[in-house]
């Protein structure tokens, strides 16, 4: 199966009514469970790094290039993001290597600053991603619990949301809709009849950011709602630090870091692909 990209996928499943899966991932492990799920519920699925990923794996090439090698190895179509880039810089950097890198999209944030600054900024890496042939992802109205930098209760504005998309020339847009980053209980609630306001007003996919949170029904509702992209992270964190606790606490003498990683990876896929299999 060759790379593919996250706009095909996207395109795809609105065509379907659904909505592509896009796990965020920080180790190896992950992104091998990740594929894995994929490839075991025949879904096509996205593996993003976020920005702060990279500066934790000092750079883009070490993860990327792995994502890389496992994407076009698959029996399943998968596609490489680029998540949160806050940085324009960062993104700039991205933009050059992202042929070299398999990266066929990325989301850019700079939802933290003024609207008019959001605008700008998000409009000109929008036309330098245009230029390198990425589909480009910004956000409007913060989505709470990202290192406490988004307040909590922010909801996206369905007039603003449609300016914002015409002036930047998004190919989505993350929203605000009372889902947060980070969290490790399933207890957010959607505003759905939000999403399905911004859904008619904007014309361009939606993605909601912070799903881990939300519990499934919820989710498959927010999908039928209009949800065409769906972002999830800390839910692998979760499954895979309670495996690496009870194979450490089974194995107080271990070493040999296969012996307990490839139970995290397990538990990893396990949880993938039950979030594929909801949302697919």
């Amino acid at each position: 199966m060759t790379l593919t990209s996250t706009g095909a996928l996207v395109e795809e499943a609105a065509a379907r009514g659904s909505a592509v899966v896009a796990f965020n991932v920080i180790t190896l492990e992950q992104a091998e469970a990740v594929v894995a799920a994929a490839e075991e519920t025949g879904r096509p699925v996205v593996l993003q790094v976020s920005q702060n990923a990279i500066r934790f794996r000092r750079g883009f090439a070490p993860l990327l290039a792995a994502c890389r090698e496992l994407a076009c190895a698959a029996e399943a179509p998968v596609a490489l993001h680029l998540d949160h880039l806050e940085d324009p810089g960062l993104a700039g950097a991205a933009l050059e290597r992202s042929g070299e890198l398999g990266v066929g999209s990325l989301m850019f944030d700079a939802s933290t600053l003024p609207h008019e600054e959001n605008a700008a900024l998000t409009a000109d890496v929008v036309a330098a991603g245009h230029v390198h042939g990425l589909w480009v992802e910004g956000e409007l109205g913060a989505v709470g619990g990202k290192n406490g930098a988004h307040a909590p209760g922010v909801r996206t504005d369905p007039g603003e949301a449609r300016t914002f998309v015409d002036r930047t020339g998004v190919d989505a847009l993350a929203v605000a809709v009372g889902s947060s980053h980070a969290m490790v209980e399933r207890t957010a609630r959607l505003d759905l009849a939000l999403i399905a306001r911004l859904r008619d007003a904007v014309g361009v996919p939606l993605v909601l950011h912070g799903s881990s949170g939300v519990p499934d029904d919820v989710l498959a509702a927010a999908v039928r709602a209009g949800i065409r992209k769906v972002n999830i992270g800390t839910a692998l964190a979760v499954a895979g630090t309670g495996r690496l606790r009870e194979e450490l606490a089974a194995r107080p003498d271990a070493v040999d870091p296969r012996s307990y990683l490839v139970g995290v990876r397990e538990a990893t896929t396990r949880a993938a692909a039950h979030l594929l299999c909801v949302l697919g």
